[in-house]
């Protein structure tokens, strides 16, 4: 082994040894931890894909109690999916979910994949929702980024880089992967990014992968989650409901009901809009 690949090893072993001290000092606990089975997994991850813990925790064990496996969500009314969602925002991952249901029930026999490829097969899943699954669900040693991980790679092994990008990172994190153990692993790694998330708060920035949200407030997403409210809590409403109740642009409403109804989120019949 060469002085460098020596110093490399050295340095993923007292990266390991940093996170694992971390872990057993400060280690979180939530309800989607104190599971393997697959589905509760795979609900919690699209439940945390750009929601804080903290709003998940409120909802996670409710969602299940409504919804206890593949076979009741699948069968449920998309509008008691939605209903069941609110607080947790991006209200389209509940269509996702409600349709990875479905392909579950009719591909796979009702039992979510264990395999990478299959799992971004289902709506909504990308690289890191399909990671947590493997991980935390089937405890298979997998390479997945998120946000909290890419700060802790960040921070110890590019200090003083900035855009910083995934295909950088990942040789590290290889490296540094418990293989024998990877779902307690990653609860350790995401546990010690997210404090230095609060202790380095602008660290997530010298990511290339970084992108500011926009502000919620007067924004589309905005829009698009009221009309939805509005639709749990009344009967089919029209454009012109829609816009007087809202207090927005008419054209603007019209074209975000267009696109809900092009994503299957709304139907529209006569001009009047219901949820599915």
């Amino acid at each position: 082994m060469s002085r460098d690949e020596t110093s490399q090893s050295e340095a993923i072993q007292e990266f390991r040894r940093t996170v694992y001290n971390y872990y057993r000092e400060h280690g979180r606990t939530f309800p989607w931890r104190e599971t393997d089975d697959p589905y509760h997994i795979l609900v919690s991850e699209f439940m945390l894909q750009q929601t804080p813990t903290g709003r998940v925790e409120e909802k996670y064990r409710p969602f299940l109690d409504r919804f206890p496996s593949c076979v009741a969500l699948a069968e449920a009314p998309m509008r008691d999916v939605v209903e069941a969602w609110q607080g947790l925002g991006y209200n389209r991952r509940a269509q996702w979910l409600h349709r990875s249901a479905a392909k579950i029930i009719s591909d796979y026999g009702g039992r979510v994949p264990r395999t990478r490829d299959e799992l971004m097969e289902l709506p909504g899943v990308g690289p890191a929702t399909a990671g947590g699954v493997l991980a935390f669900a089937f405890d298979i040693p997998t390479v997945f980024l998120e946000t909290n991980i890419r700060r802790a790679l960040i921070y110890h092994f590019f200090t003083e880089d900035d855009d910083v990008t995934d295909a950088q990172l990942r040789p590290v994190l290889t490296s540094a992967l418990e293989r024998e153990n990877p779902r307690r692993w990653y609860y350790a790694l995401m546990d010690y990014g997210a404090m230095l998330g609060d202790s380095h708060p602008q660290l997530h920035r010298r990511s290339a992968h970084y992108r500011r949200q926009a502000p919620f407030d007067g924004s589309d997403r905005q829009i698009r989650g009221a009309i939805l409210r509005l639709l749990l809590s009344g009967s089919e409403t029209s454009l012109e409901e829609f816009t007087a109740d809202l207090d927005a642009e008419e054209d603007r409403v019209a074209r975000i009901l267009s696109d809900l109804a092009e994503e299957g989120m709304v139907c529209e019949e006569e001009g009047l809009y219901r949820l599915p």
